[in-house]
């Protein structure tokens, strides 16, 4: 099954800390509670954008969260929490399911949600917070960073599409400096950019000590695929050069029979 949201586990994480009478962690209820969803070794190690939690790990631990806020759950030291009487008493009252809707029955709750309301928020966004697939609030903020970076990565690759040749052949070469290669621009790499060149675009050391040298080929095309033929003219460049590594750079993207034969 897929990984239920974090309203979906407040039910069945507030039945487990009944069950458990004394205090729990998120993650020893996290590994409880995926056993009842059934989860398979893939989606319980599904990891949030970031990479720095798995996205069950982090549902259980908002679900806890929005429960505590609302009494059902209280802190007993860090990390650590357990049911507390109206929880206990909410469940003998065999509630169908507990999300936000219900939660916001209890004046704690109320008052958590007025606190976030004081940030600016418009009213889709308050809407959306009562959807049962609403994501946790980390979810939300490293989705919004994603929209964001993929949209500043668009219009990057927009802005290069109308540079020169020999500008984005400059740009290919700044981007490995700064991603580490060779140390400062003046002694890490050039680009070549001329007639005559041998199929290579620039040059680039691999190490601060410039030990090797990677050649670069940079394509500033729109739409038109980088294809088999343009990979292997760049090999035959290599060769040329008696070149051990070259990297292919372009704002279009590759075929797969481009791929396939880079792989081989």
């Amino acid at each position: 099954m897929p990984i239920p949201d974090y309203q979906s586990i407040m039910l069945p994480l507030l039945n487990f800390c009944s069950r458990k009478g004394t205090e729990t962690s998120t993650s020893e209820s996290a590994e409880a509670l995926s056993r009842e969803f059934k989860l398979t070794e893939a989606e319980l190690k599904e990891l949030l954008p970031s990479g720095t939690q798995t996205t069950f790990l982090n549902r259980v631990g908002w679900a806890a969260t929005y429960m505590k806020k609302a009494g059902l759950l209280e802190s007993t030291r860090r990390g650590f929490f357990k049911i507390t009487a109206r929880g206990k008493e909410l469940l003998k009252n065999n509630p169908q399911k507990i999300d936000v809707n219900l939660l916001k029955e209890y004046p704690e709750f109320i008052k958590f949600q007025s606190l976030k309301g004081t940030r600016k928020k418009t009213t889709t966004e308050s809407h959306e917070l009562l959807n049962i697939s609403t994501p946790t609030p980390s979810e939300a903020l490293e989705q919004a960073y994603e929209n964001i970076s993929d949209e500043l990565a668009e219009e990057i690759i927009d802005k290069l599409k109308n540079v020169t040749p020999p500008y984005f052949e400059r740009i290919a070469v700044e981007l490995l400096v700064k991603m580490g290669y060779g140390g400062s621009r003046a002694d890490a790499g050039k680009a070549i950019g001329r007639a005559g060149d041998g199929g290579i675009d620039g040059i680039i050391k691999e190490d601060k000590l410039g030990l090797d040298v990677i050649y670069i080929q940079a394509k500033r095309w729109d739409e038109t695929p980088v294809g088999r033929r343009e990979v292997q003219q760049f090999a035959g460049a290599l060769q040329g050069q008696r070149a051990n590594k070259g990297i292919f750079i372009t704002t279009s993207y590759f075929t797969d029979e481009a791929v396939e034969y880079a792989e081989k």
